[in-house]
């Protein structure tokens, strides 16, 4: 596996990538409704959008994008930082693919510079993020009006 920088090229397949993820693995969580309206906003103009203003990474296997996450500063902070848009292809899941991407994106310079990183954290993806190291911001164990939960991570 490869992980690496995400190229204004992979558009496209991280979009296709992200959508069939949503699709198969969150509608078992959410309102098929729900996340057809999320996918509509995962297009490649999307991914790009997101991808000028993070560090985006994307892991590949046999030349085949399997999996994707981005970190950026929070609310344009310099000492804090947000995870975003991980995602890996359903058959790829439980391979270890979802750490390979944290552990990555902790080891970017906005994870570096933060001595705070947030998740908006989906139901599909909470256990997995706490077995990250992730903890319930606030203390607040519940979702917020997006169906997302808060986690964070002190450094």
């Amino acid at each position: 596996m490869l992980v690496r920088r995400f190229a204004e090229t992979d558009a496209k397949e991280v979009s296709d990538l992200i959508i069939n993820t949503i699709r198969i693995s969150n509608t078992k969580d959410y309102p098929v409704e729900m996340m057809e309206e999320l996918t509509r906003r995962m297009q490649p103009e999307d991914v790009l959008k997101r991808a000028s203003w993070t560090h985006f990474y994307v892991v590949e296997e046999n030349s085949a994008i399997v999996g994707c996450g981005a970190i950026g500063p929070y609310w344009d902070k310099t000492d804090e930082s947000s995870l975003f848009t991980i995602f890996v292809l359903p058959e790829h899941q439980g391979r270890g693919i979802g750490k390979l991407i944290i552990e990555t994106l902790e080891k970017d310079e906005y994870a570096l510079r933060a001595k705070r990183i947030e998740i908006p954290a989906s139901i599909t993806g909470l256990e997995f993020y706490r077995r990250m190291g992730y903890d319930y911001k606030n203390n607040v164990s519940a979702p917020d009006e997006e169906g997302l939960y808060r986690l964070e991570k002190h450094r």
